[in-house]
């Protein structure tokens, strides 16, 4: 098959698509045969050398995916050979095939194309698993979503408007807020020129967000702080702002509030597997009713991967950008 390949980590023309080893579907895998893939700032951070996959993982980028299955392994139930699905992935996803476990398999949602579907299960299953399942965002409380025009952002959007919560978004520039307005964002934040702390504050009447949904780590780690509620619950998914930072203890005690800071490429298969069956159960009916939708900025032919890391670089774009085989 052809793959893309980082033979030394470096800038986007680090990307080759080249020949590489045909996957094969082991004992509780499913071989899918791309039909497109996304991509994420993992795969950015995977190309700078940062960010190594997980031992046995797929060595090509890559951390979703769609496609028709072509083989399955022994001790899969509930899949066959043909099925058009979509897949959360620990890597593999640029290439033209690759073996995925089969609880990281989602079928692709009505209403839905199949290049599209690769805009879904990474963005659907962070968002699901940080601001429901682990933050436990509940109707009529506020959410502020950090790059809210991102793909991950115009998910969370989306997906706490459909629960009944409120939706602040920090974004930069007044196109990109007015796109997160379209999606049913309430609050809408320009980070270049407004403090989010302020405005967080002055939308609630001086409550704050009972969720924040972090990328930016260090950099905003103090300032979240201050925007949450009493009793808030601040989910860190991301670095983009630095790794090491200073916090007053104190002001999180004051608040009852509780820190959370998780990746999913690296957890356990049956942990991934509780995520995705959750997405299935609790999201697939919100995109199957036109509630929920992928929001996609352009389509790449895989081999030009390097133009599509670019585009994400120069964060330009608005939800996700997909590479089709």
């Amino acid at each position: 098959m052809h793959a893309i390949t980082i033979e030394q980590p470096g800038g986007p023309e680090a990307l080759v698509w080249t020949d590489a080893p045909d996957p094969v579907a082991g004992d509780g895998e499913v071989l899918v045969e791309v039909a497109a893939s996304a991509v994420n700032r993992a795969d950015v951070l995977q190309r700078q050398g940062f960010y190594n996959p997980p031992p046995g993982a797929s060595p090509h980028p890559g951390l979703e995916c769609s496609g028709r299955i072509t083989a399955i392994g022994a001790g899969v139930s509930g899949w066959s050979v043909g099925d058009e699905v979509c897949a959360l992935l620990s890597g593999g996803g640029y290439a033209q095939r690759v073996a995925v476990p089969a609880g990281q398999l989602l079928p692709v949602p009505a209403g839905v194309d199949l290049v599209t579907a690769a805009a879904l299960p990474e963005v659907v299953s962070t968002v699901w698993s940080n601001v429901f399942m682990v933050a436990g965002l509940r109707p009529g409380e506020t959410l502020l979503v950090h790059g809210g025009s991102s793909g991950i952002g115009t998910m969370a959007i989306q997906l706490a408007k459909a629960v009944g919560a409120r939706v602040a978004v920090t974004a930069g520039g007044k196109e990109k807020l007015a796109r997160c307005a379209e999606l049913g964002a309430d609050i809408l934040i320009d980070y270049r020129e407004q403090d989010f702390v302020e405005e967080i504050r002055a939308a609630t009447d001086g409550a704050g967000a009972d969720v924040i949904l972090d990328i930016m780590g260090a950099k905003y780690l103090t300032r979240n702080v201050d925007a949450l509620a009493v009793n808030g619950r601040l989910a860190i998914i991301g670095l983009q702002g630095g790794v090491k930072a200073e916090l007053n203890l104190a002001a999180l005690l004051a608040k009852r509030a509780a820190i959370t800071a998780t990746t999913l490429r690296a957890r356990p298969l049956e942990e991934k597997a509780a995520i995705v069956a959750a997405v299935r159960e609790h999201v697939w009916p919100l995109i199957a009713a036109g509630r929920v939708h992928p929001v996609v900025h352009r389509t790449f032919p895989m081999r030009e991967a390097a133009e599509a890391h670019r585009v994400l670089e120069s964060s330009a774009h608005v939800g996700k950008l997909l590479l089709t085989t």
